[in-house]
């Protein structure tokens, strides 16, 4: 059975940084595809970043190109989010996501795909 925990997530000021990590079981994160989303108030959930486990390539969202990075630790089965330079637009709940054995393997595809199976979600709040 897949399960994920996300956790990390914090207070911190615009221009901060703050690293969520979601640590997976009951598959491997190196034939998977991981992502982040986020769901602010009264917006739809959306991508952040994909990663291809077996490659470790990456595709971002345009809105935290070059100020988030997602990275894998296979041997730990775990995914994470660094993200700095925050703004307060970047305060949502964060939602690490799993695809095992995804037809496509690229980071494209991985950022696009539809997941089925989701954590339970880690706050992030960024004041002004």
């Amino acid at each position: 059975q897949v399960h994920l925990v996300e956790s990390g997530g914090d207070a911190a000021q615009a221009g901060g940084s703050l690293r969520l990590s979601c640590v997976g079981s009951g598959y491997t994160t190196s034939s998977s595809c991981m992502a982040w989303f986020r769901q602010a108030p009264g917006k739809q959930r959306e991508p952040v970043a994909g990663i291809y486990g077996g490659s470790g390539s990456a595709y971002y969202a345009d809105s935290v190109k070059g100020r988030f990075t997602i990275s894998l630790d296979n041997a730990k089965n775990t995914v994470y989010l660094q993200m700095n330079s925050l703004k307060p637009e970047d305060a949502a709940v964060y939602y690490c996501a799993t695809y095992p054995r995804p037809p496509l393997r690229d980071a494209y595809a991985c950022y696009l795909t539809s997941y089925s199976y989701w954590g339970q979600g880690t706050q992030v709040t960024v004041s002004a």
